[in-house]
C-alpha cells in the first residue's frame, strides 16, 4: 500500500511539473529583450525624478579654473571635521584663489562633513562667487565624506578618492564614490559610481594604456540591467575596436575584433537562429552613449532597434555617464570645498 503511495505521489509530481512548464514556457529572446529594456526605462524614469539626479546633472559643463590650476597634497585628516557654511567677509589678498574663508568649523569628526545652502550644490556658480547674502541662507546641503584624499601637480600626475554621502534636509540623496590615479597621458584610471537612494547604481570606469576599456552599467542591489563594455587598441586616429559586449538584463551581445559576425546570448546559451548588427554614424565612440545603435532580428523573422527599445532611457544615460566621467560634482563642489577649507585653516 506504502508503495502504491509513493509511485502515485511521484506521477503526480511528474505531471505537476510538467503543468509548470507549461503555463511557465521558457522566456525566449524577444520577450527577455522586452522586458529587459522595460526595466531599464523604469529604472531611468525612477532615478530622473530624484534629488540624486538634479545633483549630478546641475553642474555638468567645464570644470572650474580653480579646479584645474590646484597643485598641492590633501589628506582626509588635513580637512576633517564639522563645517557649516559661514564666510569671512574678511578678504585674504594672499590667497589668489580662495580670497574668502568660506567655512567656519562647527564639530570634531574624523569624516569632512560639510553643511552649506543647497543653492551652492546644485548650481556651483553660487559657491564660487561670494555673495554677502548667502550668509541669510539656510545650511541644509549636507556632504559627509568618509575618505578622500586629492594627490595632483603638473604633467597629469593624479592621486585621488572621494567616498561621500550627499542630504538634502536630512534626507539621503545617496553616495558617491570616486577614484582615479594618472601618472601620464597614456596611463590612466578611474572609476565613478553613484547609488541613488532607492537602490539603483549607475557607474563608469576607464583604463588606459596599450589596450583601453571603458565601461559603464546599471545595477539594481546585485541586479545588472545594463552594462557596457568596449575595448580599444592603439591611439588617436589609430585607435581600433577590439571588444565589444552590451548587456541588458540575461541578454548578451558581443562582438570581437575582426569578426563581422555579431553574437547574441540568451541566459549565456549562443542564440543560432537570432542575430544582431552593429550600426555607428561616422562619429560615434563605439558606445550606446554617443550614437552607436544595435539592430536585432529575433527568431521570428522581426527587428527591432536598441534605440527604440530603451528610448525613453537614453537621454538620462547619456547624461549620468558624462557628468560620471568628467566627475563633474566632485571637482566643482566637493574638491572645491575641501580645497577652501585647506587653504583657510591652514
Amino acid at each position: 500500500m506504502k508503495k502504491s503511495i509513493v509511485i502515485i505521489g511521484v506521477v503526480f509530481g511528474i505531471i505537476g511539473w510538467g503543468c509548470q512548464k507549461i503555463n511557465n514556457p521558457p522566456q525566449g529572446l524577444k520577450n527577455s529583450i522586452e522586458q529587459a529594456s522595460a526595466n531599464v526605462n523604469n529604472a531611468f524614469s525612477d532615478i530622473s525624478s530624484t534629488k540624486g539626479y538634479e545633483i549630478l546633472t546641475a553642474n555638468a559643463g567645464p570644470v572650474s579654473k580653480s579646479g584645474t590650476v590646484f597643485s598641492d597634497s590633501i589628506t582626509l585628516p588635513m580637512v576633517a571635521g564639522v563645517y557649516d557654511f559661514k564666510p569671512d567677509t574678511l578678504r585674504y589678498e594672499h590667497h589668489d584663489m580662495y580670497p574668502f574663508r568660506l567655512f567656519t568649523r562647527t564639530g570634531d569628526s574624523d569624516h569632512l562633513i560639510v553643511n552649506f545652502p543647497r543653492k551652492m550644490a546644485f548650481h556651483c556658480d553660487y559657491l564660487h562667487v561670494y555673495n554677502p547674502e548667502d550668509t541669510l541662507l539656510k545650511n541644509d546641503f549636507s556632504i559627509d565624506a568618509s575618505d578622500y584624499h586629492l594627490y595632483y601637480n603638473w604633467w597629469n600626475n593624479l592621486d585621488y578618492k572621494l567616498t561621500a554621502d550627499l542630504s538634502l534636509d536630512s534626507e539621503s540623496l545617496g553616495s558617491m564614490d570616486v577614484s582615479a590615479v594618472s601618472s601620464s597621458y597614456r596611463d590612466q584610471s578611474y572609476s565613478s559610481a553613484f547609488t541613488f537612494s532607492d537602490g539603483y547604481t549607475i557607474s563608469t570606469a576607464w583604463q588606459s594604456g596599450d589596450t583601453t576599456t571603458s565601461t559603464f552599467a546599471l545595477t539594481n542591489a546585485s541586479d545588472t540591467l545594463l552594462k557596457e563594455t568596449t575595448s580599444f587598441i592603439g591611439t588617436g586616429f589609430h585607435r581600433h575596436e577590439k571588444q565589444y559586449t552590451l548587456s541588458i538584463g540575461n541578454v548578451d551581445i558581443k562582438r570581437g575584433y575582426g569578426i563581422d559576425s555579431i553574437q547574441v546570448y540568451l541566459d549565456g546559451v549562443l542564440q543560432k537562429t537570432a542575430g544582431a548588427k552593429i550600426t555607428d554614424s561616422s562619429d560615434t565612440t563605439g558606445s550606446i552613449c554617443n550614437k552607436r545603435d544595435i539592430l536585432l532580428t529575433f527568431d521570428d523573422g522581426t527587428t527591432a532597434k536598441l534605440s527604440d527599445l530603451i528610448g525613453p532611457a537614453l537621454t538620462e544615460l547619456r547624461t549620468l555617464v558624462t557628468s560620471l566621467h568628467d566627475m563633474y560634482f566632485a571637482e566643482k563642489v566637493v574638491n572645491y570645498v575641501a580645497i577652501n577649507i585647506y587653504y583657510n585653516t591652514r
